[in-house]
């Protein structure tokens, strides 16, 4: 999982504006939806790619997101930086990777991480798509 870095700022967000920035990111995205899904806000495009738990949830007692992830990124990310990343319950199994919103955040790596997220779910014309509006 490539990672941009950059953009790093104290996080004194609140809760609202945890969920405003990671909304924005994400509804950015070709045909993504939200829902609630476990009481908090999940996005989906055709399968669910992400989940913000603003004011924390089960063990972690901080805003995070869980996020899907390709193969093998879980491991890597969680193993080089464990202070920020985790394996989550429940969805970690599958390979989801657990990111605290907490303290100082790189928001530039948070949109990198949900745009992951997003190709490791989304249909391929979908990515496609995502990859000609770039251009």
């Amino acid at each position: 999982m490539s990672v941009r870095h950059g953009g790093v700022y104290p996080s004194a967000m609140g809760v609202h504006d945890i969920e405003g920035r990671l909304r924005a990111i994400c509804m950015a995205l070709p045909e993504v939806t939200e829902r609630p899904s476990h009481g908090a806000p999940g996005f989906f495009v055709k399968k669910q790619f992400l989940m913000l738990w603003p004011e924390g949830h089960h063990d972690h007692h901080f805003p995070h997101l869980w996020c899907a992830a390709p193969d093998g990124a879980q491991e890597g990310l969680v193993t080089s930086a464990p202070k920020r990343y985790f394996r989550p319950p429940y969805v970690g199994g599958r390979g989801w990777v657990g990111v605290r919103l907490d303290g100082r955040v790189d928001w530039d790596e948070v949109e990198a991480l949900c745009e992951e997220a997003y190709r490791t779910v989304a249909p391929k014309k979908l990515v496609v798509a995502l990859d000609a509006g770039r251009n």
